[in-house]
């Protein structure tokens, strides 16, 4: 029987009960309770399965999803077997939202959809208004906000509001769970008002988690770090890990073990070597992992070496930052394209007002985006000196496409 892969689903839920097979990374919940930390920030390449932690840490935490039970899923994976973990299942309220979507081309469209977003997530949470807990102007907030209706403080403190009101309600702090926090960023970066959204998104984000007494923990994934200074600013709680961290490590992409299993039980075990040559490379921390996303259609599509994870987006930022690159920029890595490595200041606080006018910005976003890998790493000075290399067969092929296009059109 071929072995069913859940491509493109990122429910916890539907992978489980529709008997898809699950590379278990279910120990990384144990950890996230470990921390230490209130507020944590893990930020990995697109599609390398933060979505679906996200989701399974979510029905871990909650009783109910969506209106299922979370009772039983998480019946014979490891966190079950990692000690006395399971008695946080279930526990607690947990306020979860996505931003992915949040990619328009003007401002207006952008806020418009982040309401939309935040309607919904109150929709998710509307037995509140039957509360007793809850006073009159409490609710008429809440349905403000549901209906869209709401104002710009009230829309940026929603998260803050929620927090409050599940509390009061059930008696027990709620978690606070974000995916892609960055993505509006980068696309107002990207369509030229970056300005006003990162003084939107700065605001949102410090009314949820700045002196918020409601929050328990808060647990936010993205591609990028966004300056501490622009966008978590005066949070001391805060612990941000990039894929120059070993922690979490081995969460986000799949290991050479599991990458070994997948392919033994797909017969597709004669392909190893390719496959190592196509989608391998990524560093996160000590940890090499295989892209995910290119490995799951590789088996899909019995065996075809194609680059699955690259053909996923428009790669419009990496094309700009490409072709408009300076001179020296180019021939840097132009090293790249011929095998070779550089080294280069990696500075993990991404600007994006820098990015055209600082290199190490630019070389930073390629290797936090997943463009580029980091071979050897030193600190000098306190600063992150990194050897960086082309991670695989798959990002080369969208290199040469780049360039491709852009000799093309007339430059060379």
């Amino acid at each position: 029987m071929p072995l069913r892969l859940p491509v493109g689903y990122n429910n916890f839920y539907d992978i489980i009960h529709q008997g898809f097979h699950f590379v278990d990374k279910s120990q990384l919940i144990a950890e996230i309770l470990d921390e230490t930390s209130q507020v944590v920030v893990i930020t990995r390449p697109r599609r390398f399965g933060k979505t679906l932690n996200l989701s399974m840490l979510h029905h871990f935490l909650a009783s109910e999803v969506g209106g299922q039970s979370t009772e039983g899923l998480f019946d014979g994976l490891a966190i079950s077997k990692a000690g006395d973990y399971l008695a946080h299942q279930g526990r607690y309220p947990v306020i979860s939202l996505t931003l992915k979507g949040v990619k328009d081309h003007t401002f207006e469209n952008a806020y418009s959809n982040l309401c939309v977003i935040v309607a919904l997530l109150y929709g998710e949470h509307e037995y509140l208004l039957q509360s007793k807990q809850l006073t009159r102007a409490q609710k008429t907030t809440f349905e403000t906000i549901l209906m869209k209706k709401a104002n710009l403080a009230e829309v940026t403190a929603a998260l803050q509001y929620l927090s409050l009101y599940l509390f009061q309600h059930t008696h027990i702090k709620p978690w606070i769970l974000i995916d892609e926090y960055d993505a509006p960023i980068q696309s107002a970066y990207v369509h030229g008002f970056y300005q006003p959204m990162i003084s939107l998104m700065r605001n949102f984000y410090s009314a949820a988690l700045k002196d918020n007494l409601y929050i328990h923990r808060a647990v936010i994934t993205g591609i990028l770090r966004v300056a501490k200074e622009s966008i978590f600013s005066d949070l001391n709680h805060i612990t941000i890990y990039s894929l120059l961290n070993s922690k979490y490590g081995n969460y986000f992409g799949f290991t050479e073990p599991e990458v070994a299993d997948l392919l033994a039980k797909s017969n597709l075990q004669n392909q190893t070597s390719a496959v190592r040559d196509w989608y391998n490379g990524y560093c996160m921390g000590d940890t090499t992992v295989y892209n995910p996303w290119s490995i799951i259609n590789f088996i899909k599509f019995d065996g075809s070496l194609k680059p699955y994870w690259v053909n996923t987006s428009d790669n419009q930022l990496i094309r700009d930052l490409l072709i408009r690159s300076s001179d020296r920029f180019k021939a840097q890595f132009e090293q790249l394209l011929l095998g070779k490595s550089v080294e280069r200041l990696i500075d993990e606080q991404m600007v994006f007002a820098e990015l055209r006018t600082n290199e190490t910005r630019a070389w930073t976003l390629l290797l936090m985006a997943g463009y580029l890998k980091v071979a050897k790493k030193h600190e000098l000075e306190g600063e992150d000196w990194c050897t960086l290399e082309i991670p695989n067969r798959e990002v080369r092929s969208l290199y040469k496409k780049i360039i491709e296009q852009w000799l093309s059109n007339g430059h060379g």
